[in-house]
């Protein structure tokens, strides 16, 4: 299914794209050496309640996953990358982690993610992939707008990544996103430019680079969701939803200190 939002259901969008970017940053700000996956995990439930915003995750249960997901954010840690569950793990200095939060308020979702490194030891091969992902998110968004289309985005995105010599894999990527959180079109972080599905205003999409270091493997966790680079190395992974316009595209997940005034 692919949804056009009226008006309304856009200025809705937008709420709640502030509302899990403020999440993120909160979170973010939270996340310190010796915090618990599982800590992060509660306080995420607690500001989506006293929002009155519902979770897009907890009740989630997918094909690929194992029963319902059972909590409110995705925690990914160093070589884990995508569906992180939270689990009882203590925060070291160094670790990279990843927060990938969707919410919905009002009838519409929105889905973001951050990776960044925590505490004070900054490994230089981290910090460049973190940047290579977000060069990608910001490549991938530069080429959205009516008239696109999605294999626009894919290569403008796996162009980056490619660059900086991440391999890249196809089975997971961005998403069409409205009343609910995945929608089509699937958006796979490479591809062929003028191929896919033509963009309109109205359409929401969730763009998501993310690699890992020296592999386009992946394997699950035992738990049944978390997954990780096969090779055990270290990953990132960056997104934002964005809405198509009438002259391109607007970020709806962006942080609040960078938002326009």
């Amino acid at each position: 299914m692919i949804e056009i939002l009226n008006p309304t259901l856009l200025a809705r969008a937008k709420d709640t794209g502030a509302l899990v970017a403020d999440i993120l940053q909160t979170l973010r700000s939270r996340s310190a050496i010796g915090t618990n996956l599982l800590d992060i995990d509660r306080w995420t439930a607690k500001m989506i309640a006293d929002a009155g915003a519902q979770s897009c995750y907890v009740d989630y249960e997918p094909s690929f996953g194992r029963g319902p997901f059972g909590h409110y954010v995705c925690t990914a840690v160093n070589d884990a990358v995508l569906h992180g569950r939270p689990y009882d793990y203590t925060l070291a200095d160094g670790d990279l982690l990843t927060l990938d939060l969707a919410v919905s308020r009002g009838g519409v979702a929105a889905d973001s993610a951050i990776s960044f490194i925590v505490g004070d030891s900054k490994p230089p091969e981290s910090v460049a992939m973190i940047s290579a992902t977000e060069r990608a998110l910001a490549a991938g968004i530069a080429a959205a707008g009516p008239g696109a289309r999605v294999g626009d985005i894919s290569h403008a995105i796996g162009t980056v990544l490619s660059e900086a010599g991440y391999p890249i894999n196809t089975e997971f990527g961005g998403h069409g996103i409205g009343s609910t959180m995945h929608q089509d079109p699937h958006v796979p972080n490479t591809g062929r430019p003028g191929r896919g599905y033509k963009l309109r205003p109205g359409l929401l999409l969730a763009l998501e680079p993310w690699v890992m270091a020296d592999t386009a493997q992946l394997v699950t966790d035992a738990d049944g969701w978390t997954l990780r680079s096969a090779t055990g190395c270290r990953t990132a992974h960056s997104e934002h939803t964005i809405a198509i316009t009438d002259t391109g595209a607007e970020i709806l997940t962006l942080p609040k200190q960078a938002r326009p005034s």
